[in-house]
C-alpha cells in the first residue's frame, strides 16, 4: 500500500471524518485492541458534554483499522448528540463495515455525570458466507 491509498495517513487533515482507513492484516495477527480515553460527545437531550473511553477489540479477517483515521473518526462525535449506548452500537457497526472482522466488541465507558458511570457494550458479528455464495 502507498500513502495515496489512505484518506488520512501521511496527509494534513484538519476536520473530523467518518471514513475509517484500513490496511492488510499482517501475518500472524489474531486480535487487535484499540483504546482511547479522549472521545467526547454531547447529551442529545441537554447538550451537556460527555467524555468517554472507547475500547475496540476485534479479530481481523483480512483488514485492520488505521489509527490516524480512527482519531479523526472519534473527533466526528465531538459535537454530536448521542447516548452512550448508541455510540457503542454505531462504532461497532462502522468498524464492522470498514474492515469486515470475524467479530468486534466495542465498549464505551462514559465518565461519571451526576455520580453515574455508564458502560455500554455492542458487538459486530459478520454473517457467515456459505460455500455456495462464495
Amino acid at each position: 500500500m502507498s500513502q495515496s491509498d489512505f484518506y488520512a495517513l501521511g496527509k494534513v487533515v484538519k476536520t473530523p471524518s467518518r471514513k475509517l482507513d484500513v490496511f492488510p492484516k499482517p501475518e500472524g495477527v489474531q486480535t487487535v485492541v484499540m483504546e482511547s480515553d479522549e472521545v467526547t460527545s454531547v447529551c442529545p437531550i441537554t447538550g451537556q458534554p460527555d467524555w468517554e473511553t472507547v475500547i475496540i477489540e476485534y479479530e481481523p479477517d483480512q483488514l485492520c483499522i488505521e489509527s490516524k483515521s480512527l482519531k479523526l473518526y472519534f473527533w466526528s462525535f465531538r459535537n454530536e448528540g448521542v447516548f452512550c449506548e448508541a455510540l457503542a452500537a454505531q462504532i461497532a457497526q462502522d468498524v464492522g463495515e470498514a474492515c469486515r472482522p470475524h467479530h468486534c466488541k466495542v465498549t464505551v465507558i462514559q465518565k461519571p455525570r451526576g455520580g453515574i458511570t455508564i458502560r455500554a457494550t455492542a458487538y459486530y458479528q459478520r454473517e457467515k458466507v456459505s460455500e455456495e455464495e462464495r
